[in-house]
């Protein structure tokens, strides 16, 4: 990420009405921790990105892994909950956690040929940590989600190693950095350079705070579609650009919170974490695999217990609403944030993917008026 390139509200543009976590990110939940590996090879470019060579095989793709807690994650499994919005994309684990309504470990995000191997990666370091996993105990089904970053990076040269899964978790930490790093490396979004982004928001509760914190891996969308804040931007700048129609890909998002919510109930906040994603412009194509996590650190699920009965806590029903248009929001932010703070990236055979004009992008916001027809903006952007 580029030291000039900034993000949303730093350019004064504020998302919907709850106040923000400390740092308006994902790792405001208390313990959280997100670390990153990109992997870039095949730099000795021309001018135009073509490799000179010819030999080097290009990556620019990479690994993000989401920490829940600083705990025994086997044994003290957050609570879980999962929604597809439309299936052309793989979260591997998805299963066991609609089974079982828990995570056993951490998230990992990655592209969509490297999902085995950041998944033995994670089962390698399982087992390290807890030998009797696969033996005594039970096997362990790690959470991989991938984004297709074919466009740039040369995924069949199966660039994610055992080395980068451990270099993002040896790194994980609070700061959570955005933009074109880790598995957002090589993704494109809107036409533009996408990546990670991330926001949170606080949802106050019969005068308790709690944290519900968005992580997103953006790769999806065309350029007509992009709306900023409400403002059709990305018809503007599709009537101005030449950009080209961008590969049907995918969003992952991970929704964290402190708030004590049951399987059903985060399920219900990932659904509500979609309309966040409409809201910038996208509308689940064909191709695109859009999938919501949504995980409560404050409903952790022991592996064990010497009870046949557990009393595990959780929200009332009646308290949800705050915390689904907070899900909405700090979606909406992430997703713009990946946005605005990624910059230019080109790939294999030359493929760039630019960075969002962001000053003009504000330009366009500030002078926008409602037109009567698309016509007066943009030819058919499907011809």
């Amino acid at each position: 990420m580029s030291s000039a390139r900034k993000r949303l509200r730093d350019h004064g543009i504020r998302i919907g009405y709850l106040p923000t976590g400390k740092s308006n990110s994902i790792s405001d939940v208390a313990g959280l921790t997100v670390g990153h590996c990109s992997v870039i090879h095949g730099e000795q470019l021309d001018s135009l990105g073509t490799d000179q060579t010819g030999s080097i095989s290009v990556a620019r793709t990479g690994v993000t892994i989401i920490v829940p807690h600083q705990g025994d994650l086997w044994n003290e499994r957050p609570s879980a909950g999962f929604f597809m919005l439309n299936g052309s994309g793989v979260v591997f684990g998805s299963d066991w956690i609609n089974e079982a309504g828990a995570l056993e470990g951490p998230i990992a995000l990655t592209n969509s040929h490297s999902v085995g191997d950041v998944a033995s990666a994670l089962i390698r370091v399982m087992v390290e940590q807890h030998p009797q996993v696969g033996g005594v105990e039970d096997s362990y089904l790690p959470v991989v989600a991938e984004c297709d970053d074919s466009p740039l990076n040369d995924i069949n040269a199966f660039h994610v190693k055992d080395e980068h899964v451990r270099q993002a978790l040896h790194g994980a930490s609070h700061i959570v950095s955005e933009g074109a790093v880790g598995a957002g490396t090589g993704m494109t979004c809107y036409g533009f350079k996408g990546g990670i982004g991330t926001a949170s928001r606080v949802v106050t509760v019969n005068g308790t705070d709690y944290v519900l914190g968005v992580l997103v891996n953006t790769n999806h969308g065309q350029l007509h579609q992009l709306i900023v804040n409400g403002i059709p931007v990305g018809r503007v700048l599709a009537h101005e650009q030449k950009i080209a129609k961008n590969k049907e890909g995918s969003i992952v998002i991970v929704l964290a919170t402190d708030a004590p919510m049951n399987q059903r109930q985060l399920e219900r906040l990932a659904r509500r974490a979609c309309l966040g994603l409409a809201k910038t412009g996208a509308i689940a194509a064909h191709g695109s695999g859009d999938f919501a996590i949504a995980i409560s650190v404050g409903r952790k699920v022991p592996r064990y217990s010497s009870e046949a009965e557990i009393s595990l806590p959780e929200m009332h029903h009646d308290s949800l609403a705050l915390f689904f248009e907070a899900s909405v929001e700090a979606t909406e932010e992430a997703i713009l944030n990946s946005i605005f703070l990624a910059d230019t990236v080109i790939g294999r055979g030359g493929h760039m993917a630019p960075a969002l004009p962001v000053e003009h992008c504000i330009d366009i916001m500030k002078s926008f008026k409602p037109v009567d027809s698309a016509d007066q903006l943009t030819t058919n952007p499907h011809n």
